[in-house]
């Protein structure tokens, strides 16, 4: 089984917020592939990078989260792409963990 973890922008690139209908319609698709989703979106996740070197970026973030029992590779890098032109991104970070159920 495999836990999926997508970290969703709340502001574009240009820090204008972007429209909740987005995340509706992303929580939407997801649990219709995917039959549920858990989504982290009370407080925001701060994420804390360093773009050149000299100063940390940051971005609010929601974690959506699904559960699979394969990971489709090609799927999920065609989706990757297609969430970076909704949210207007540069990059969306999406990992996969192997989990066991108990």
């Amino acid at each position: 089984m495999y836990l999926i973890h997508l970290f969703l922008p709340l502001y574009d690139n240009d820090q204008q917020p972007l429209p909740k209908s987005l995340f509706s319609e992303v929580r939407d698709g997801l649990i219709h592939k995917f039959g549920g989703l858990t989504a982290h979106s009370r407080a925001p996740v701060d994420g804390l990078w360093q773009e050149d070197g000299s100063h940390a970026v940051r971005d609010d973030l929601v974690i959506y989260e699904v559960m699979t029992p394969e990971l489709d590779r090609a799927w999920w890098t065609e989706y990757r792409a297609s969430l970076e032109t909704r949210f207007r991104q540069e990059h969306i970070l999406i990992r996969a963990q192997q989990v066991e159920l108990l």
